[in-house]
């Protein structure tokens, strides 16, 4: 934990903490834009079948003048499961008798109706357009919607678990604008493809690195924030997630038309590809990684920032490698995702947040998008199995905030571990502490 102390001498929170918190503002506001536009990119407007009564010029001529479109309608499209206009079947031939008050000698479930051959005509008037009406993915092809739903998870699934270990690989910043960059060129190449599965491929590219960014730019923040204002920095991160979820209704109640609303949220994380750029690389990860010098010089340079330039003479590498021997003598080790499971303290944490996520920070995410990729699917029953959905969406959220509050150990107040070692101390610590509660209160009773 010895990482804390140098970033304590380097100025703890001051100006670049503050700049980075407004830097990495923009991207987190527009994250959310990116997992939850298809609620309107594919919102599914009312729609009926196209007609010749009602959609051809040419049949239209041949109809009596005194009938409108209402009658037209009644005559051409049979009534659906709540007597709306049915969205999905139409009658062969026109079936004038309906439009006879007293007529009952044919019932419209008798006449022949047939799916819609001819394409459909939507109500625009709320949407101009969505890639729903674009590319008709209703009737028999309105499974295809979900599918695309959870095709663009499973992006988010492999992002979360691929860019955590290229993080510890390669570092945060470079995987933080490399993902801004593939996010920007993604999205707007979806505004020029034409065919459905071309977009999901696109989709799972975009989803891919917006689980870059989320994981790059949070690691970055927590990496440079002392532990007393840590909790504060995360959850004003959190806040800015929530604002771009109601700025993206603000946008699309604007921008009606899909295409116009992608480019809208896509094209600024070209801006944000520059503007990453003067962020410091995570030096406590470049320390770890064996690139002392490299940690040392981002750490005056946020020192300089913060206004303490004396640090850079009290800083030196003799001072970063005596505080940080025991860190990098750990981290020479090869490490694998398998602690997780092997370490006691490690394997019992990982169990309960991967039931939550249902912070190896990678792992964890990549549980959390599993239940997102299996979310469509599981919407996709509520005929069939109409008690499933509330049953898990009930279940689940109980089991797992039972299993958090009772199991798993506050950190509030408590540094960033920088091995397991410091994690194994961090637990005897609270057990020691634990049990001289226990004797303060039993000496107070006697």
């Amino acid at each position: 934990m010895a990482f804390t102390e140098l970033l304590d001498r380097a100025g703890g929170m001051g100006l670049f903490q503050a700049l980075q918190v407004f830097t990495l503002f923009l991207p987190s506001v527009l994250l959310p834009s990116h997992m939850l536009i298809e609620n309107f990119s594919a919102a599914v407007p009312n729609h009926r079948c196209w007609v010749p009564l009602l959609d051809n010029s040419t049949a239209q001529a041949g109809v009596p003048g005194a009938l409108g479109p209402k009658d037209l309608l009644t005559v051409s499209i049979p009534p659906g499961p709540n007597n709306e206009p049915h969205q999905c079947r139409r009658f062969r031939q026109p079936q004038w008798q309906l439009l006879d008050p007293n007529g009952t000698a044919t019932n419209w479930s008798e006449a022949a109706t047939e799916p819609c051959v001819d394409g459909w005509v939507y109500d625009r008037s709320t949407f101009t357009s969505t890639f729903v009406s674009e590319w008709d993915l209703v009737c028999d092809h309105k499974g295809l919607k979900p599918i695309g739903q959870s095709l663009y998870m499973t992006g988010l699934l492999i992002g979360c678990f691929s860019w955590g270990l290229l993080s510890n690989r390669f570092g945060r910043k470079w995987i933080l604008n490399l993902c801004c960059l593939q996010v920007a060129l993604a999205n707007i190449g979806v505004i020029f493809i034409s065919h459905f599965f071309i977009y999901c491929g696109l989709r799972i590219l975009s989803a891919f690195a917006i689980s870059g960014i989320i994981m790059s730019s949070g690691m970055l923040l927590v990496e440079w924030t002392t532990t007393r204002r840590r909790a504060v920095t995360m959850t004003i991160l959190g806040c800015f997630y929530s604002l771009g979820q109601m700025a993206l209704g603000a946008l699309a109640f604007t921008l009606r038309d899909w295409r116009t609303l992608q480019v809208a949220v896509s094209t600024p994380f070209l801006a944000i590809f520059l503007i990453c750029w003067w962020l410091p690389e995570s030096a406590r990860w470049l320390i770890i990684t064996g690139k002392p010098e490299r940690g040392l010089q981002e750490l005056h340079k946020v020192a300089k920032i913060n206004g303490h330039k004396e640090a850079t003479k009290s800083l030196t590498i003799e001072v970063l490698m005596a505080s940080m021997e025991e860190e990098m003598t750990s981290a020479t080790g090869r490490r694998s995702v398998l602690e997780l499971f092997l370490v006691p303290t490690l394997r019992w944490r990982t169990c309960i947040m991967s039931l939550v996520w249902m912070t190896a920070d990678g792992f964890l995410q990549s549980v959390g998008r599993l239940g997102s990729v299996i979310d469509p699917l599981i919407r996709m029953t509520q005929e069939s199995l109409p008690l499933l959905v509330p049953v898990v969406y009930s279940g689940l959220p109980i089991t797992s905030g039972l299993l958090l509050l009772l199991f798993l150990p506050e950190t509030q107040g408590f540094p960033l571990p920088d091995t397991i070692q410091d994690l194994e101390n961090q637990k005897s610590a609270a057990a020691t502490g634990n049990r001289r509660e226990v004797v303060v209160t039993e000496s107070t009773s006697f």
